[in-house]
């Protein structure tokens, strides 16, 4: 992935049922399901570390009597759409049915430039993955809209969704996750959660320094697990206590970004509410994001082509079809 959890208030809480435990054998089961598909997801982000140049998007006049709008997606897996075919850029996962160029081909833009990566972090706004160059390069003068979805990477998606599924078998209907990561005393979560903030703010003065006419938009992390905290183990190898535990962190990271864009002059799209409901622990039909085995083509704890096309819906909606300043 990449994608992931924030904001400086430290509300966690354990409210899930306690499910029953399942005799051993189904948990390692389970586990190494999990633990395989986990596998397949940083491979999908290790690929990306070595990215190609960026995949242009399609180009389009602007309308009639209406400014020309340069339209530039900066982002990691979850703006890229790993797995998700087709794949135009197979060294940053990046995918043509992704929310940039789902929200390219619903406007008509003067050009559009989608430089998202599987595995990105705000240091690869500055620095390259491989062979694809920083990401802000493609943050010109002429930009006049740049959507942001960046900050997963950076609080430690892939390493906490391998610990928790790890620790899961250790107490199923405990909390072992939330333990681990709360074993100082303090949240470590929360803790990486607020140390994201200045790079995200960081990031956005960057933009705003690059292309100064740019409507610049934050695009938020969308429901990953149950909104009301009743897990899905083994489906979903995570413990009963840490369902709740990790969807407030995540609640914490879109609550972060949404400071973060509001304090650094950019507007803030929720794509969080629009996705409950549809979560990793739902029914294959029914779900926008795959759990570590995924049923529909994407990568493991990402989300699906369905997924992605809601968050463009969200987008879209903020931003209007023109793209344009309102």
């Amino acid at each position: 992935m990449a994608a992931r959890f924030g904001t400086g208030s430290s509300r966690s809480a354990v409210t899930g049922a306690a499910v029953p435990e399942r005799p051993a054998p189904v948990r390692r089961r389970a586990v190494g399901l999990g633990a395989a598909a986990l596998g397949g997801a940083l491979a999908l982000t290790a690929a990306a570390v070595t990215p190609a140049a960026a995949h242009p998007g399609p180009q389009h006049r602007p309308q009639h009597g209406k400014p020309a709008v340069h339209y530039v997606a900066l982002g990691d897996s979850y703006t890229s759409g790993p797995a998700i075919p087709a794949q135009v850029d197979a060294n940053c996962a990046r995918s043509d049915r992704n929310y940039p160029s789902l929200v390219a081909a619903a406007g008509r833009y003067a050009s559009v430039a989608d430089v998202s990566c599987s595995g990105a972090t705000t240091a690869e706004m500055w620095q390259a993955q491989g062979t694809n160059g920083p990401q802000l390069d493609a943050v010109t003068g002429d930009a006049t809209l740049v959507t942001v979805q960046i900050g997963g990477n950076d609080v430690g998606f892939g390493s906490i969704i391998a610990t928790c599924a790890g620790l899961s078998v250790t107490a199923p209907t405990g909390s072992p996750c939330k333990q681990h990561y709360q074993a100082s005393g303090i949240d470590q979560l929360t803790v990486n959660v607020v140390k994201t903030a200045p790079k995200i703010a960081q990031v956005l003065r960057a933009v705003h320094r690059q292309a100064p006419r740019a409507r610049v938009v934050v695009v938020g992390y969308p429901d990953l697990l149950p909104d009301d905290g009743v897990g899905c183990f083994p489906a979903v190898p995570f413990a009963a206590g840490d369902f709740p535990y990790l969807r407030d962190t995540e609640k914490k990271l879109n609550a972060m970004l949404r400071i973060e864009a509001l304090l650094g002059g950019a507007e803030y799209v929720d794509t969080y509410r629009p996705t409950i409901g549809h979560d990793m622990c739902k029914a294959p039909a029914d779900r926008w994001i795959e759990p570590l085995v995924p049923a529909s083509p994407a990568a493991p704890a990402h989300p699906n082509a369905k997924g992605e096309a809601i968050m463009a819906q969200a987008v879209t909606a903020r931003i209007g079809d023109s793209g344009s300043r309102r």
